[in-house]
């Protein structure tokens, strides 16, 4: 529950510190006086974004403030899924400095709004005025016997599941657009990759294939050279080899010397080992070389073939058309495993759509279990609120395709009038059979929840008299299982309540600001007999306080 409640430098308020108490607090004040700045603020501590205009004085930093006491509802994972200290009485702070930027603390640990809105939604449940409109709202209905249900768990299931079955859906129109598409290029794509394939392309082919045909192309020019150099090595007398040998033989003589002599003895050895073995090779490739036209023309043939690919492809390289007949190997094979892609993926798709439509099935049959007796109360419930022939009929009907709540459509229909036929309820009740009906809902909802606090924001709109004084009732009973603070303008809920507080304004040196008081017994008679006549109290509206709060 909301023990305290602290706002500083907010909208009309300066320094107000509220201090609230378990079962039905009532909240009174003129309109204007500044109720809604309450739930305003409250709103901030729960996740709201925060507005620098909200700002009382600019150059001050607004800081609101509330202890809550939660002992008792099992919020230790929350807290610890949230990184957050757990404590017994929990502290949440919200700071709005002047420079517009907002901070938030929950046990004095910092936290961003998502976190602080995910902790609020288990602490306080604000009901505005304008939320009785959504009694006839589908999906708050939906919410309504989904809680009653306890379907939580299984309705994020389903909505998993479906969300995996609606990409499937969207990855087979995707893969049937390729397919499609490819299909079309099929034939020209095939040519391409078969016209690649019998070049039998490989790294390094074209290189190896332009120095063959070099080769092949200077067969007379090779041979002149190479003769050349083998007579220059050879040739007696004036022979390279023969001329080293000699002067190796003379170092012979030499190489006991000193070591110079030694070393270079050793020198020419290698080198004339080395010149005979280059003579060697010059041989053999002279004896390799021959004119053959034939091999120059196949050469020539596959070295044109490349370069017509490369043209064709606009690329330079072999490396590039192998990449190229990688990608059309790819292509061709989408076309020609279309078909089992296809029926892979549709099989998958299957499996999905079966489970569900399982969980579907699941959450109607839950809905169903649970709607004739929420409807059974709702109707008891309007009963003691003066509607003794008011009737609630739920329609629950099964859809072929799925929606994000399941695979059925709900509609409520409504009867006011005995005898009066059944009509969608957000067109046939009115607003006061509307906050009828949601203090109804609410209270039924309490049994379930266990939210500590619920606020009212002036639920009691469109009704008066015995009617107030019902609903007063039911607050009040529903304040024996949570703290309810209810603000209203009827001064018969507000004779209900255990604890009363006033809002109200007042101008201090010229600047108007609002403030809250909690009232005594004498006070809540003097305030009551306001609200029955107006500020003259007449010694009947004193009278008539006096006999509500009895």
């Amino acid at each position: 529950m909301l023990k305290t409640l602290s706002i500083k430098n907010f909208a009309l308020i300066e320094d107000v510190e509220l201090s609230l108490q378990d079962k039905l607090s009532i909240i009174t004040g003129e309109t204007g006086a500044g109720k809604s700045i309450l739930l305003g603020a409250l709103s901030l501590l729960l996740g709201k974004r925060a507005d620098l205009n909200s700002i009382k004085n600019p150059k001050k930093k607004c800081i609101i403030e509330g202890v809550f006491s939660i002992k008792a509802y099992h919020l230790q994972e929350l807290f610890q899924n949230n990184d957050l200290d757990y404590e017994e009485e929990s502290i949440i702070r919200r700071e709005i400095l002047p420079s517009g930027k907002s901070r938030a603390f929950v046990n004095d640990t910092p936290v961003k709004l998502q976190q602080l809105s995910a902790l609020g939604k288990h602490l306080v449940d604000i009901h505005s005025q304008h939320e009785t409109l959504f009694v006839g709202d589908v999906n708050y209905q939906y919410q309504v016997i989904d809680a009653l249900a306890g379907n939580k768990n299984l309705l994020t299931k389903f909505q998993n599941s479906l969300a995996v079955y609606k990409n499937l859906l969207k990855k087979l129109e995707n893969l049937k657009s390729k397919q499609a598409e490819a299909q079309k290029t099929y034939d020209y794509h095939l040519f391409l990759l078969n016209e690649l394939e019998e070049s039998n392309l490989e790294i390094g082919i074209q290189e190896e294939l332009e120095e063959k045909y070099q080769q092949l192309s200077n067969v007379e020019e090779l041979k002149e050279n190479l003769s050349f150099s083998i007579q220059q090595f050879q040739q007696e007398e004036i022979g390279i080899t023969d001329a080293l040998k000699e002067v190796r033989a003379r170092f012979n003589k030499l190489e006991n010397f000193g070591e110079n002599y030694q070393q270079l003895n050793q020198r020419l050895e290698s080198v004339l080992l080395e010149l005979e073995d280059m003579n060697f090779e010059m041989e053999n490739l002279f004896e390799t070389i021959e004119d053959d036209p034939q091999e120059l023309s196949l050469v020539d043939e596959k070295l044109q073939n490349i370069y017509n690919l490369q043209k064709k492809h606009q690329v330079n390289s072999v490396e590039e058309l192998l990449e190229i007949q990688e990608d059309l190997a790819k292509k061709v094979s989408t076309s020609e495993n279309a078909d089992a892609d296809t029926q892979k993926l549709e099989k998958e798709i299957e499996l999905v759509n079966q489970q569900t439509k399982k969980l579907a099935e699941k959450l109607t049959k839950s809905r169903l279990k649970v709607i004739p007796e929420f409807t059974k109360s709702v109707e008891e419930i309007l009963e003691k609120l003066g509607m003794p022939n008011a009737r609630l009929k739920i329609e629950l009907n099964r859809e072929k395709d799925f929606n994000q709540l399941g695979s059925d459509q709900m509609q409520w229909l409504f009867s006011a009038n005995k005898g009066g036929r059944f009509q969608v309820m957000k067109k046939s009740a009115s607003g006061g059979e509307l906050s009828r009906i949601t203090l109804a809902i609410k209270s039924i909802l309490a049994k379930f929840s266990q939210l500590p606090t619920l606020i009212f924001d002036e639920i009691d709109t469109g009704v008066s008299g015995d009617i107030a004084q019902k609903m007063g009732d039911i607050m009040n009973e529903m304040a024996k299982n949570l703290q309810i603070i209810s603000i209203t303008h009827l001064p018969q809920i507000a004779a209900k309540g255990e604890h009363h507080f006033k809002v109200y304004k007042e101008v201090i040196k010229n600047s108007t600001r609002t403030t809250i008081t909690a009232l005594s017994t004498e006070e809540r008679i003097e305030e009551l007999a306001e609200m029955l006549g107006g500020k003259e109290k007449s010694a009947s509206a004193i009278a008539h306080a006096k006999a509500l709060l009895k």
